[in-house]
């Protein structure tokens, strides 16, 4: 991460010498790629929304966002050009209807941009090896490199889990044959300062045990109902978030005890609007990033601001290294947008101890979450293989 993969795509672009280039990125990123083409060099750049194949320049730069791309066939068509994917993790899911549109495109050239290509996970990496041209079916990828096992966890729930890897050397052999080169910062000698977690614990609630219990209560005028699994997860998240009085009376006590730049994290709507509220009653500039706007003009103007972050908007590809304070009001379910997200300050030019707080409710889901983010899993994975067994 922060060694310049956007410059690193587009001379590669260039120097390959196709017609045309297409990016898939987050939607967050588009207008960064966007910038960067008409800036250093002389292609016509294309918001790929409603243009058709036949109204395209023959020399061009197509940008498009990955919940896009595979709505538009027309792309199917598309001949002589280099495919680049920003962050490329996206299509780490063969299942998802993104994965199976792309792998289908017939790139003349193929450019896989990632800080964290596997988010430690190396069965992750099948369909990008893949893409790259090696074309190993997944079952014998699985055979040869990963081990999994039945394990046993706290509550006595036996599920099959990655366990280990094997034959490492030969996977980055062959993956090297296929152009892919893993860099660390370290290897391009840059020099990365401490990262320091600071936990901070918040009382549960009464409403909390309540809907645990009984899978129903009414929340500021909202029935919540969880008659499904998922609806249950949802809600025990929120009860242990955004309706937690004592989630934003910590947050509060944060922004309180400094005055410099502090990136906050979230996952719903209405905690941003809480947490919108909080900055203006502390007179804090705020910038946001999340799927209706983004606007970044206080980070970039002002050392007291507040950057509320939606995970999916910008844990990935944003360089926020101007602050070195992380604050998790609520942790995500995907392991990719929690390791990303540490990564938006602990980048090339941070000089700083980088610090990391996260909020967490005692005795609720939220416990379960972190404790499964940080063996690198999804949680909804680590849910179901227990619905499973």
């Amino acid at each position: 991460m922060g060694l310049g993969k956007t410059f690193l795509a587009g001379e590669k672009h260039r120097r390959l010498g196709a017609e045309i280039a297409l990016v898939v990125c987050q939607k967050s990123k588009i207008d960064d790629w966007i910038e960067h083409f008409e800036t250093y060099y002389e292609y016509p750049v294309i918001r790929f929304n409603k243009q058709t194949i036949d109204e395209l320049p023959p020399s061009c730069v197509l940008v498009i966002n990955y919940d896009s791309v595979w709505r538009r066939p027309e792309l199917l068509q598309l001949t002589n050009f280099s495919l680049i994917l920003d962050e490329s993790s996206h299509i780490s899911n063969e299942s998802a209807k993104r994965t199976k549109f792309i792998m289908k495109l017939q790139a003349t050239n193929v450019i896989l941009l990632s800080g964290t290509p596997t988010g430690g996970k190396y069965e992750q990496l099948w369909t990008q090896a893949n893409l790259l041209g090696w074309k190993i079916s997944k079952k014998l990828f699985w055979k040869q490199y990963i081990i999994t096992e039945k394990v046993e966890d706290e509550g006595g729930f036996v599920r099959h889990a990655v366990v280990g890897y094997k034959n490492v050397d030969r996977l980055k052999a062959k993956l090297k044959q296929h152009g892919a080169v893993f860099l660390k910062s370290s290897d391009a000698g840059i020099k990365l300062p401490e990262q320091v977690d600071i936990p901070i614990k918040v009382r549960n609630t009464k409403d909390y045990a309540k809907f645990k219990r009984h899978r129903i209560i009414t929340m500021d005028g909202v029935e919540l109902v969880g008659d499904t699994t998922l609806k249950q997860m949802l809600y025990l998240r929120q009860l242990a978030g955004m309706y937690n009085p004592g989630k934003m009376a910590a947050m509060k006590d944060l922004l309180e005890s400094t005055s410099d730049r502090v990136i906050v994290f979230y996952n719903f709507k209405q905690e941003y609007e809480q947490l919108r509220e909080l900055c203006q009653l502390l007179d804090r500039p705020i910038s946001v990033v999340n799927g209706d706007l983004k606007d970044m003009s206080a980070f970039n103007a002002h050392s007291d601001s507040v950057t509320l972050i939606q995970y999916k908007a910008g844990a990935m590809g944003l360089n926020l290294q101007k602050a070195n304070k992380i604050v998790y009001f609520t942790p995500p379910l995907e392991s990719i947008l929690f390791e990303q997200s540490k990564k938006r300050t602990h980048r090339d030019g941070q000089t700083e101890t980088c610090f990391y707080y996260y909020l967490k409710t005692i005795g609720s889901i939220e416990e379960q979450i972190y404790n499964v983010l940080a063996d690198r899993r999804d949680f909804t994975d680590y849910l179901f293989e227990e619905l499973e067994d």
